[in-house]
């Protein structure tokens, strides 16, 4: 049997992934409804899901493995270096999940394990 490669992870996100959350959000919400966001992810506690199911919810592809964001990750995960918890939004109507920040890290991730726990803030 193989040997699993352990995923470490920050405790809280780092500071610079709420600015590049709300750079992403921007292009889908007006600028109220990002600085509402922002502020609710910063207070948001940490939740867990399965690499998978936040792959389901979200509907986006899995970046390839050549992808150089993908690969910078992985040498992140392969040296033991703890990542970033990643930063959720759900839409409206329930029915998706926007990744704010952290799909390089969620495709890194899931290259290892599509069971592996990612932590994360969801609002």
């Amino acid at each position: 049997m193989a040997k699993q490669t352990a995923i470490k992870w920050l405790d809280e996100p780092e500071e610079h992934d709420y600015p590049s959350a709300a750079s992403y959000l921007s292009l889908l919400f007006e600028t109220e409804q990002v600085a509402a966001y922002v502020k609710a992810l910063r207070k948001a506690p940490i939740s867990t899901f399965k690499s998978r199911d936040i792959f389901r919810a979200s509907a986006l592809p899995l970046l390839g493995m050549s992808n150089s964001k993908v690969l910078k990750n992985r040498r992140k995960i392969k040296a033991g270096e703890p990542m970033s918890p990643i930063l959720l939004v759900r839409t409206g109507n329930g029915n998706k999940v926007i990744v704010a920040d952290g799909y390089h890290r969620m495709c890194s991730v899931y290259g290892f394990d599509q069971d592996a726990i990612i932590p994360c803030k969801i609002v």
